[in-house]
C-alpha cells in the first residue's frame, strides 16, 4: 500500500486503466446501437412495418446517452497522453498524433454531423434520407474505432520502420505502421466485441420487461433481433479470437506464454499443453496447482498439435507482463464469450421450438434470467479482454520498443492521486446521471400509439 501512494508511475497507470474501463463501455454501445438502429430502420423503410421505426427511435434515445457519456469520459482520457505520459507523447507523437486527429476529423466528425440529422430528421427528412443519416452515423462510428486500433495496435506490433531521432520516433513507412500485422486481427475483433456485447444488453432488457409482462410485443421484437445478432456475431468474434491468438503468439511471445502461465518451452515433438486452470508462482517459475490439457496450445497458437510455444523462463525477467492478472483475465473472457455463444444458441432452439411468442417467452424465465446476467457480464467480458491485451504488453508501452517506466511525466504521487480521486468521483457521478436517465426512458416506455408525422398506413412515403 506504501509503494501505491509513492510511485506516479503505478497510480497514471492504475487511472489511464480505470479511464479506459469507464469509457470504452459508450463507443462499445454507439457502435452497437447505431448499426442496430440503421438495421431496424432499414427494415421499417423495406417492409413498411411501423413496428421497426418505433424500434429505431426507442433505442435512439439510449444511443444518444451514450455518445454523451462517450464524449464527456474521452476527453479526459486522451488528455492523459499529455498530462501523465508525456515522454510517450514526445516520443510517438509524430505518427499517433496523425492518427488520433485523423480518426476525430473523419470518423467522429463524421457521426456528430449526421447525428442531428439522425435524431431531428424524422420529420424533416424522406425516409430514405433519414435512414442514410443513421448509416453514416454507423459509418462514422465505426470509422473512429478502426483509427482507435490502428494506433493501440501499432503500440503492439509496431512497423513501418523509422528510427529514434532526438528522443522521437521517426516512422517512415506510414502505410506500414497503419496496417501493421496486429491490425488485422484486433480491430475485427473489438468491432465484433462491440456489436455482440451489444446485442446481449438489447437482449437483457427486453427480457427484463419480457418476464414482467410490460409491452411484451415490442421488446420481444428486440429480443429476437438481438438473440439473431448475438448468435452470429459471438461465432464471428470467437473465430477473430483464433486469429488474434496467432498473432500474439507470433509477435508477442511473452504476452502468450503470461496469457497460459507458460513455463517451459516444449521440446521438438512434444505438444504444448494448455491449462484450464492454474495458479501461477512467479517466485518459483512454476504453476502450484494446474488442469491441462494437452497439444491444445500447440494448437491454438500455431494450428500445430507439436508447434513450438516459448515458455517464460526463456524470457528475461524484466521483459515478462504480470501473469496472474493476465492469466485469469483472459480465462474469464473466454469463459464468458463461451457462455454467450451457449445461451445464444439456446434461445434459438427455443425460438424454433415456438416458444418465444407473445403468450409464452415470459414462461422462458431461466433463459430470460440468463439474458440479463448476460447483459453487464459482456462488458466485463469486454474488460478482460482489453486487461489482457494491455497489461500482457507490459513493461512497454510500444512493445520493443519504449518502456512504461521511461514513458511517464515527472510528477509527483501526490498530484496523479488528487487527479485519480477527482476523475473517479466525476465518473461515480456520471454513471449515476445515465442510469437516472436510462430508468425515465425505460419507465415512459416505447411509442405505442401512432406518432403524429408518422403515414396512417405505417408505410414510408
Amino acid at each position: 500500500m506504501e509503494h501505491l501512494l509513492t510511485d506516479h508511475i503505478l497510480l497514471s497507470r492504475i487511472q489511464f486503466a480505470l479511464t479506459t474501463m469507464f469509457h470504452i463501455i459508450w463507443p462499445a454501445l454507439t457502435i452497437g446501437l447505431s448499426i442496430f438502429i440503421f438495421a431496424a430502420e432499414l427494415a421499417w423503410v423495406k417492409t413498411g412495418n411501423v413496428e421497426w421505426r418505433r424500434q429505431a427511435r426507442f433505442w435512439t434515445k439510449f444511443f444518444l446517452l451514450a455518445f454523451a457519456m462517450g464524449v464527456i469520459s474521452g476527453v479526459p482520457l486522451e488528455f492523459q497522453f499529455g498530462t501523465n505520459w508525456s515522454r510517450f507523447s514526445v516520443a510517438s507523437g509524430n505518427f499517433l498524433g496523425q492518427i488520433l486527429s485523423v480518426e476525430t476529423m473523419s470518423g467522429f466528425m463524421l457521426e456528430s454531423i449526421f447525428l442531428y440529422f439522425m435524431v431531428a430528421g424524422w420529420k424533416r427528412l424522406s425516409p430514405g434520407m433519414h435512414l442514410f443519416s443513421t448509416g453514416m452515423v454507423a459509418l462514422g462510428a465505426s470509422i473512429s474505432a478502426f483509427w482507435i486500433m490502428v494506433a493501440n495496435s501499432w503500440m503492439q506490433t509496431p512497423s513501418g520502420g523509422g528510427r529514434m531521432v532526438d528522443g522521437v520516433y521517426q516512422v517512415t513507412d506510414r502505410l506500414a505502421a497503419i496496417f501493421n500485422p496486429d491490425i488485422f486481427a484486433s480491430f475485427p475483433h473489438m468491432w465484433l466485441a462491440c456489436l455482440t456485447s451489444t446485442a446481449f444488453i438489447i437482449c437483457g432488457v427486453s427480457a427484463w420487461h419480457i418476464l414482467r409482462h410490460r409491452h411484451s410485443e415490442f421488446y420481444l421484437r428486440a429480443f429476437k433481433a438481438g438473440v439473431a445478432a448475438a448468435l452470429f456475431f459471438s461465432l464471428l468474434q470467437a473465430f477473430t479470437g483464433d486469429l488474434s491468438g496467432r498473432t500474439v503468439a507470433r509477435y508477442q511471445p511473452a504476452k502468450l506464454a503470461a496469457t497460459e502461465a507458460f513455463w517451459e518451452t516444449n521440446k521438438p515433438g512434444e505438444g504444448a499443453a494448455w491449462s484450464i486452470f492454474a495458479w501461477p508462482d512467479t517466485e518459483a517459475e512454476r504453476n502450484y496447482v494446474e488442469l491441462r490439457i494437452p497439444f491444445v496450445l500447440s494448437i491454438l497458437a500455431t494450428h500445430d498439435p507439436f508447434g513450438r510455444v516459448t515458455g517464460l523462463k526463456d524470457i528475461p525477467e524484466d521483459e515478462r507482463p504480470p501473469i496472474t492478472l493476465i492469466f485469469y483475465s483472459f480465462r474469464i473472457m473466454v469463459f464468458t464469450g463461451t457462455l454467450m455463444i451457449i445461451v445464444a444458441l439456446w434461445a434459438v432452439w427455443t425460438w424454433y421450438k415456438g416458444r418465444l411468442t407473445p403468450i409464452h417467452a415470459a414462461r422462458q424465465r431461466k433463459l430470460m434470467k440468463f439474458f440479463i446476467w448476460l447483459a453487464p457480464f459482456s462488458i466485463i467480458a469486454i474488460w478482460t479482454g482489453w486487461i489482457m491485451r494491455e497489461v500482457g504488453r507490459q513493461p512497454w508501452i510500444i512493445y520493443g520498443l519504449l518502456r512504461t517506466d521511461d514513458a511517464s511525466s515527472p510528477l509527483t504521487a501526490g498530484a496523479v492521486s488528487i487527479s485519480l480521486g477527482y476523475f473517479a468521483l466525476a465518473a461515480v457521478f456520471f454513471i449515476t446521471l445515465f442510469c437516472v436517465f436510462s430508468v425515465r426512458i425505460l419507465r415512459k416506455g416505447p411509442e405505442t400509439d401512432q406518432a403524429p408525422d408518422e403515414p396512417e398506413s405505417g408505410r414510408p412515403t
